[in-house]
């Protein structure tokens, strides 16, 4: 017989540990920075991972809301101001950067803020991404280029959390499409279950790692009010790795032509990295369907159950 749980279910996996106000924010930031010093501060933004707020109007700040956030930020502000000048699509670049404090126990940082509104808040139909898609191409082509690794890679880790593996991949998974069904938001699909059960004999790309940016999914890419692309956020999970843990985009974002149109601007695509982009997009999707539905983000929860769909798509 099984016993039942006692106390409360456990919190979610996203639940902060440390929630900034921004009345807390005004504060640290006025003390650490004096010419930002009475600047109005609005919350902007919130991941699993960081809270940001929008100061003076220009500078959006980044505070981590857990501590394993804590050394994705401290990769942000070492790394970008070296990546940024090689891409052709802005990218955050730290102008201001806190270390720990008695009133904050984590570094926090700020950067021009990079207008632009989330492709998962726009949702444009897939017949109209193709102009995107060949933008995102040639920033990952530039992001992935080996002489960039070379010259700005010091320090980072190696793919930390196992995204270029499809069998690490796949298993992690299952139990977030059990969350989805039990959610009422998704049915099983036999098309998800036969890419998973292929990703479980599938070993990880061996190619040459490169600078990625580790978590680009339809959250980090901005779009401006034409539908074309006004930038790449979020870079907590920068590392090296196989290009498959960023190409996983082409697979949960665009389809048809635009994905065509992404992957002729960034070049070929061995099947081995096609196998592990489309693992890690089916991932990532069900994951923020996952925490979409568990939250109430509607236009999100649609843009990934989207990417679902399109991961397993031809």
């Amino acid at each position: 017989m099984t016993t039942p749980r006692q106390g409360p279910p456990p919190a979610p996996e996203w639940e902060p540990e440390h929630e900034v106000s921004a009345d807390a924010a005004a504060a640290l930031i006025g003390a650490r920075f004096p010419e930002l010093a009475g600047a109005p501060v609005e919350a902007l933004a919130a991941g699993w991972d960081n809270t940001v707020f929008l100061v003076g109007g220009a500078w959006a700040f980044r505070f981590p809301r857990r501590r394993i956030a804590v050394a994705g930020v401290e990769r942000e502000i070492a790394v970008l101001p070296a990546v940024a000048p090689h891409l052709p699509l802005p990218i955050p670049v730290p102008r201001f950067a806190a270390g720990p404090s008695e009133e904050f126990p984590w570094p926090f940082w700020g950067a021009r803020m990079i207008p632009g509104r989330e492709l998962a808040e726009v949702g444009p139909p897939d017949e109209d991404r193709t102009a995107l898609a060949g933008q995102v191409g040639a920033f990952l082509r530039a992001l992935h280029d080996p002489a960039l690794a070379a010259a700005a890679a010091g320090g980072l880790p190696h793919d930390p959390m196992g995204r270029a593996d499809p069998d690490v991949r796949a298993s992690r998974t299952f139990s977030r499409l059990d969350s989805l069904v039990r959610l009422g938001v998704w049915e099983r699909d036999r098309a998800v279950t036969d890419l998973l059960a292929d990703a479980r004999h599938r070993p990880a790309p061996d190619g040459e790692p490169v600078i990625v940016h580790g978590d680009l999914h339809v959250r980090h890419l901005l779009l401006d009010p034409d539908g074309r692309a006004a930038g790449v956020i979020d870079w907590g999970d920068v590392c090296l790795a196989d290009p498959a843990v960023d190409l996983s985009i082409a697979y949960a974002g665009f389809a048809g032509a635009a994905r065509a149109a992404l992957l002729a601007a960034y070049g070929p695509v061995p099947p081995g990295r096609e196998a592990a982009a489309r693992v890690l997009a089916l991932n990532l999707s069900a994951t923020l369907a996952e925490w979409a539905a568990s939250t109430g983000r509607a236009a999100l929860l649609a843009e990934a159950l989207a990417g679902m769909r399109r991961a397993v798509a031809g």
